[in-house]
């Protein structure tokens, strides 16, 4: 993988307008992360710290290292519940080991290309994937709404008016900052009686020091933390992968994904080793970013350095930002993420494609696991696509005139869904003396296409019929003469022997 330095450095050094936009796009960013990450913390039971300095140190990390510039990663909820039961059963010393393991085998994973394994996530489950976590976001915004008073309501709608009509007014200060601060300055002008940051829980004060996690070096460690570290390197991938894809798509833009892997390992390593827990890209963030500007690694520096900032300096006054002002950011998310056209399209797109991108949706929504839903969507498009191209395949069959021959003309695809209608198609009872099997037009893929060959030639010489099979391409051919017991194809004819 080379290097490109130019590159690298207009990534960063964008310049005039754009910099300022990355620059408040990450302050909007940052102010946006205290919440999520104290929540976060809260789920894997650990304090509010230790999400809130690994998305410190996991913002910062990945401006510099990852592969796909203006997304944000932080902690994040999918990593989280995974390691509450490591917390519980052993303490946070032993999160912080298996964390330092899981970004080494991120590390690993980009170094062996796994990042490849994307080619194989269809655009139905992507839609999906987006579907399902605009309702996730929209689903966690509720606590905040339920059994509280009409100053909340009321601040969440003038939240949505200032996110939804400044921008016609101007574009040149992102609309979620605005919002943030002129609910915050109302807020706490009229003592307004709702929830704020602070109420989330304690925010740190001072900086976080580096360490290194504190559990035996032992053999025992390991099978303790390696199921854990697996799992979350596996799940931070895939949510870190498909975020940047979409990012791709909203900004038009490519990214390197295999140093995207490889940068997500070494931002949780940086986070283990300053008190942070592990984490991946965020895709309600990145969707902030992106909408308010922000465009280039300066961004995702600026929210974490700028969170560092307040959590160091202005802890107090960031304790009183009222929550309502963030719950109408993510309410605006979860409705600038929803892919809107995917409904549209349910009646345009095939059945499979929509079967796909609803499954997708109901699995992540019922269990709040990615993994899960994406996995369940992955798997039903390879078996609507094996279906399609299993139905991609004819067997014509043609008797000389006199009886004794027939020739069986194979089209489509050999492949281990289709090797039971190839089968089939020969039939038992033909009593031609001589049968010629014409594979100009067909293609054999697997093992399991060239056993199907070998049943079927070696059924009728065993009736002492003369069998031919003819018209293989340089592929099948190259497979036929590996695997095949009872033919071969004598390639440099392209003829099997007699």
């Amino acid at each position: 993988m080379t290097f490109d330095f130019t590159a690298y450095r207009r990534q960063w050094f964008t310049g005039g307008i754009a910099a300022r936009q990355d620059l408040l796009a990450g302050i909007v960013v940052a102010l946006a992360l205290i919440p999520e990450a104290i929540g976060f913390s809260i789920i894997a039971g650990v304090d509010p710290r230790v999400g809130l300095y690994a998305s410190v140190a996991i913002a910062m990390t990945i401006s510099l290292v990852g592969g796909r510039p203006g997304m944000i990663s932080a902690a994040t909820a999918a990593v989280a519940v995974l390691v509450g039961p490591l917390v519980r059963e052993h303490g946070v010393e032993y999160l912080f080991a298996a964390t330092i393991l899981m970004g080494l085998i991120q590390i690993a994973a980009g170094m062996l290309r796994l990042d490849l394994v994307m080619q194989f996530v269809s655009r139905s489950v992507i839609t999906g994937f987006v579907n399902a976590l605009a309702i996730l976001i929209f689903l966690a915004q509720l606590p905040q709404l339920t059994n509280v008073g009409w100053q909340t309501y009321a601040m969440v709608a003038a939240g949505l008016a200032i996110l939804y009509g400044f921008p016609r007014i101007t574009k040149a200060v992102p609309s979620p900052l605005v919002a943030i601060l002129v609910l915050s300055a109302v807020s706490i002008a009229w003592s307004l009686p709702v929830h704020t940051v602070g109420d989330m829980g304690k925010l740190p004060q001072g900086l976080p020091s580096f360490a290194l996690p504190r559990v035996p070096l032992t053999l025992e460690t390991l099978q303790i933390i390696l199921p854990y570290a697996l799992t979350m390197a596996a799940v931070g991938l895939l949510e870190s992968l498909l975020t940047a894809q979409i990012v791709d798509d909203m900004t038009d833009t490519d990214s390197n994904k295999r140093r995207e892997c490889g940068g997500q390992g070494g931002a949780n390593i940086v986070a283990a080793l300053f008190g942070g827990m592990g984490g991946c890209a965020m895709i309600g963030q990145s969707v902030i970013n992106v909408t308010s500007g922000g465009r280039g690694r300066l961004s995702t520096f600026v929210a974490g350095a700028f969170l560092l900032f307040l959590l160091a300096v202005l802890g107090p006054y960031v304790g009183r930002v009222p929550m309502p002002a963030l719950v109408a950011v993510m309410i605006m998310v979860s409705i600038g993420t929803f892919s809107w056209n995917s409904i549209a399209n349910l009646r345009r797109h095939p059945p499979t494609s929509s079967i796909v991108m609803l499954t997708t949706v109901a699995v992540v929504v019922a269990t709040h696991d990615l993994s899960l839903g994406v996995l369940a969507g992955v798997l039903l498009s390879g078996i609507f696509f094996a279906g399609k191209v299993q139905r991609m395949f004819s067997v014509e069959r043609e008797l000389s005139a006199d009886g004794t021959g027939a020739v069986y003309r194979v089209s489509g695809e050999i492949f281990f869904a289709s090797v039971n209608r190839f089968t089939r198609a020969f039939q038992a009872e033909d009593r031609a003396e001589r049968v010629v099997i014409d594979v100009t037009a067909a293609h054999f893929w697997d093992i399991s296409g060239v056993g199907a060959l070998d049943k079927i030639v070696a059924r009728l010489r065993r009736d002492d019929r003369d069998v031919e099979v003819i018209g293989y391409n340089r592929a099948s051919a190259d497979i036929v003469d590996r695997f095949a017991l009872h033919d071969k194809t004598g390639v440099e004819l392209g003829l099997a022997p007699h």
